[in-house]
């Protein structure tokens, strides 16, 4: 059959998708997170971002009538020590919740660092090479970068060659990171971080990225690190944000002068920003000891 825009639309869009390891949350995103593309994780430190994709790389290895992938994983770090630590604590919880795995999760994650968006550029040949031969018992079938914005940060200067030259390796990175998952249906998630943004009232430079016109955290107006060029980069932008809510006071503390009596809660939220395959949506989420759970 001739490939039209009307055969496209008939066309049913199906891949297949990782969970998250939460009902409500797999909800939110249509069944979890898609193999064959790109999806972004964006948010300011301590949203949750590294815990999602511990939890994805710990599901990932669940097999498919489950919700997994039935696969390993390929967990590039790049600006801070892996968190082993907080790995094997989800690791603990994943095990009790699925007692009829028997080899140890964290086997299956394989953690590689990276410190410069040339390095990670250099990586791609041995990484495919990982890919065609692999050495674990469950082939890879996720790959993380946490987080892409770190390799960018402080290597170019704000001159237009060397913003011309961070597109291009922009371009080149998810070029070859696309065409991987293409290859190998991989499930490839970025982490991004967020910048301060004051500016026209609503998107970036005017321009609105997505279902929102602006983006909020810890009351602060934010836009995506890396800008309109690496925007174009990825498949699915996915936003999480968090605010602090007030519910209650404590009396001890109240006659305290010039004292905070408020007794304040961290709220988090999951929003789609833009996906092909998803509409505006979101869902609220906390982070526990025994993993990250949508609220709803």
């Amino acid at each position: 059959m001739a490939v039209t825009p009307e055969n496209l639309l008939r066309r049913p869009l199906t891949t297949q998708k990782c969970t998250l390891g939460c009902p409500v949350l797999d909800r939110c995103l249509a069944g979890g997170i898609p193999c064959n593309s790109i999806t972004e994780l964006v948010a300011e430190s301590g949203c949750g971002k590294t815990q999602l994709c511990l939890q994805l790389a710990l599901y990932a290895q669940l097999p498919l009538s489950n919700g997994g992938l039935s696969a390993s994983t390929l967990y590039i770090h790049t600006e801070f020590p892996f968190p082993f630590r907080r790995l094997q604590q989800l690791s603990r919880s994943f095990c009790y919740s699925h007692p009829d795995l028997r080899c140890n999760p964290c086997d299956n994650v394989f953690v590689h660092a990276v410190h410069s968006a040339d390095q990670l550029l250099d990586t791609m040949p041995h990484i495919e090479t990982f890919l065609s031969e692999p050495k674990a018992q469950l082939p890879i079938k996720l790959i993380v970068i946490d987080s892409i914005a770190a390799l960018f940060r402080s290597e170019f200067d704000n001159t237009p060659f060397e913003l011309k030259r961070r597109s291009s390796l922009f371009f080149k990175i998810s070029g070859k990171l696309k065409s991987l998952a293409k290859r190998f249906g991989l499930c490839i998630v970025v982490t991004n971080q967020v910048v301060d943004y004051i500016g026209a009232n609503e998107g970036i430079n005017g321009l609105r990225l997505g279902n929102f016109g602006s983006l909020y955290s810890s009351g602060r107006r934010v836009c995506a690190a890396l800008g309109l060029a690496w925007a174009n980069c990825v498949n699915t932008r996915l936003f999480l944000s968090r605010y602090e809510e007030v519910i209650g006071e404590d009396k001890d503390l109240k006659e305290v002068e010039d004292g905070d009596y408020l007794c304040r809660q961290t709220r988090r939220q999951l929003s789609v920003v833009f996906a092909p395959h998803l509409p505006d949506c979101s869902c609220e989420f906390v982070i526990r000891k025994e993993g990250v759970f949508g609220v709803g």
